[in-house]
């Protein structure tokens, strides 16, 4: 599963014999996959076969949820993101995450959202220049500006999404984790979130999940493929370069899949 890193150059992210727990059920089994700097990754499959809950361990959100446990290694930079002295909310700022429906904290402004999750003890002018950036960053500033300081409820769908972009990139992540960020849009929407997407990468490194084969082709430069197992685990079948994988992929699991046979 080594091949992405080695294609792409030094890989900032990886998992190294990951796996996921609800109490006593594994939902994810010992996966060890690479994410390449600066590149979009996406995780796909079937409903059920582990991509949000590996997506949520790549920022230690997972452990939030009741009984939920992690074995095996997240490497940011070659660093143990589950090391004993490692702060979980300082991992959170470096990987910043991108839900499946748009969530703007509906009693701050437009111009405080974008500031929520920035760095502390900016002046003002500072903070100006901060959401600014990141509204720019998210391709929502020409949209809002004139309207900083009023509720983002008054926003569209997909820029309500956006806005939650401009949030996560103002605390200058390494990484942006999005979890189906077009599933909730419509068509429109959805392609300025994929452009968007793909400008991102010249400063971020992203790992999206989608169900969305076509979306996957369209953004993607790597792609990885998961499925649960006989007893429902999810595990990682294989990944390669999104061309080579939806056109030649290796295991006759993921063609099934890509070509619509199951899933």
């Amino acid at each position: 599963m080594s091949a992405v890193a080695t294609a792409a150059g030094q890989e900032l992210l990886a998992t190294k014999d990951l796996s996921a727990y609800y109490g006593e059920r594994e939902a994810v089994g010992n996966v060890s996959l690479s994410f390449p700097r600066k590149a979009v990754t996406a995780v796909i499959g079937p409903s059920g076969c582990g991509k949000t809950t590996l997506l949520r361990c790549l920022n230690r959100i997972h452990e939030v949820a009741f009984e939920a446990r992690v074995k095996g290694r997240v490497l940011l930079d070659g660093e143990d993101i589950y090391g004993g002295d490692v702060d979980p909310m300082a991992i959170r700022r470096r990987i910043g995450m991108v839900f499946q429906r748009p969530n703007p904290f509906p009693t701050l402004s437009i111009l405080d959202n974008a500031l929520a999750c920035a760095g502390k003890g900016l002046n003002r002018r500072q903070k100006m220049e901060c959401a600014e950036r990141a509204l720019h960053a998210a391709a929502l500033w020409d949209e809002v500006k004139d309207k900083l300081r009023t509720s983002p409820l008054r926003l569209s769908g997909g820029q309500q999404q956006r806005l939650c972009i401009a949030r996560a990139v103002a605390a200058e992540p390494e990484v942006l984790l999005m979890d189906e960020p077009t599933a909730s849009l419509d068509p429109i929407a959805t392609a300025v979130i994929e452009e968007l997407m793909a400008r991102l990468t010249d400063e971020f490194t992203i790992v999206a999940v989608t169900h969305n084969m076509q979306q996957a082709a369209r953004v993607s430069d790597y792609s990885a493929f998961m499925l649960a197992d006989e007893h429902g685990v999810g595990r990682l079948i294989e990944v390669d370069e999104t061309g080579k994988l939806f056109t030649k992929p290796s295991d006759p699991r993921t063609e099934d899949y890509i070509t619509g046979r199951f899933g």
